[in-house]
């Protein structure tokens, strides 16, 4: 790993808050006058050659920092209100497009996109924005399912130190529709709604609802008519009490519990695929298997709020992810965790500048609270931030200056 590591990481983090997305980008930290404010800044090549030397173990490694970092900022900023009555952890994952014949571990996934797999969990309440209590990067030929019972049982550990106490709902889309992710998730005493696979037993389970049991759901454009007194909605809700799942394994292993159903009118029924009942000719329909103690209606619209991880994803490959940047996987690896643990730093400082910058992305924090545009001042052997005149974020900034700089809590 070579001398000095931590302050090696610490200039990764740095550069990648500063927007920093490839090795070369980190020569950022060293432009103009960052020299007179910042230490032990590393230069390119050197933080290049430490990525190179992690193995998996190092990776592991800096996977247990970024576990231990998120409760410490939980603790000390708020970072995550009311994750002790209800919180949500969101799990899925995207590949990352690779180019070139030197990346290790790429291949053609489910996407039919050469690149690497990252897999990523999101942690979020209804009043606070997301943040990464686990990542992981996997081949890209890796299926979505591989390895997510560990890993999903590593998120849910991490949400209950930051304080997750209360209900807990795990939330994944059908690729991660398996009995070994449940389990994991029902070990460790979290509920979980998960898109359900459309098969023979969900289709006869479909049919035996009857037509009334259905119920119009409020879209944002849904339109209400006074004179029906009713919603007005291609949507429908409707919900089968115990379902039981995974029936082809053995009786331990199957879970019996609610089974949502949501059901959207088809804007070309004749274009159907042939051979489909005159049940499903109408409509396309979307099923969640859920233990949420919650009404129907209120658990199908926290199904749907599961997007919020696709945010997450967005909001990274804007960012560091914009490129996994070097040829070895495992370098790949920690800078994949680094840029998590950086999104998460982000994340803390916007708690603290204002209510706006709580929730805001990171590239508007990027913009607003760190790429500070400062003119620096020497006098009495000290140096003095002057911020310019009129700045609309002079506010937030001073905010967060003053609460780092304060004298730490006996």
């Amino acid at each position: 790993m070579g001398a000095f590591p931590a302050a090696k990481v610490m200039a990764l983090v740095a550069g990648m808050a500063a927007g920093a997305d490839s090795i070369a980008d980190m020569d950022r930290l060293r432009h103009g006058a960052m020299d007179s404010l910042f230490g032990a800044v590393r230069a390119p090549s050197p933080l290049g050659t430490f990525l190179r030397a992690f193995t998996h173990g190092h990776v592991k490694q800096l996977h247990a920092v970024a576990r231990r970092l998120l409760p410490q900022l939980a603790a000390h900023t708020p970072l995550l209100p009311g994750a002790a009555t209800v919180a949500y952890l969101d799990i899925d994952d995207t590949v990352r497009r690779t180019h070139g014949y030197a990346k290790q571990g790429a291949g053609y996934g489910y996407s039919k996109v050469k690149g690497l797999n990252v897999l990523l969990a999101v942690l979020s309440t209804p009043l606070a924005a997301p943040v990464i209590p686990a990542t992981r990067l996997r081949k890209g030929a890796s299926g979505s399912v591989r390895g997510a019972a560990s890993f999903v049982a590593e998120a849910l550990r991490t949400a209950h130190a930051c304080g997750a106490s209360g209900l807990l709902l795990l939330r994944e889309d059908s690729a991660f529709y398996a009995g070994e992710v449940i389990a994991a998730c029902r070990a460790l005493g979290a509920r979980f709604s998960v898109s359900a696979r459309m098969n023979a037993s969900i289709r006869k389970a479909i049919a035996g609802i009857a037509e009334d049991a259905w119920t119009a759901i409020r879209y944002p454009k849904a339109l209400w008519d006074e004179e029906g007194r009713c919603w007005v909605s291609d949507a429908e809700i409707a919900e089968v009490r115990e379902y039981t799942a995974f029936t082809s394994k053995p009786k331990k292993q199957q879970v019996t519990v609610r089974l949502l159903v949501r059901r959207v009118k088809r804007v070309n029924p004749e274009g159907q695929v042939q051979g489909q009942g005159e049940l499903f000719s109408g409509y396309r329909y979307h099923c969640a298997f859920t233990d949420s103690p919650l009404s129907l209606v209120d658990a199908e619209k926290d199904h749907r709020r599961h997007a919020v991880v696709e945010q997450v994803i967005a909001d990274l490959k804007s960012g560091p992810l914009a490129h996994l940047p070097s040829g070895d996987f495992q370098a790949n690896a920690a800078w994949l965790a680094l840029a998590a643990i950086t999104h998460n730093l982000m994340r803390a400082l916007g708690t603290l500048a204002s209510t706006f910058h709580a929730k805001a992305t990171t590239g508007t924090l990027r913009d607003q609270l760190i790429r500070v545009p400062t003119r620096i001042t020497r006098g009495a052997r000290r140096l003095t931030l002057r911020l310019p005149v009129n700045w609309p974020w002079r506010e937030a900034w001073s905010q967060v200056f003053a609460v780092l700089h304060a004298p730490p809590h006996p």
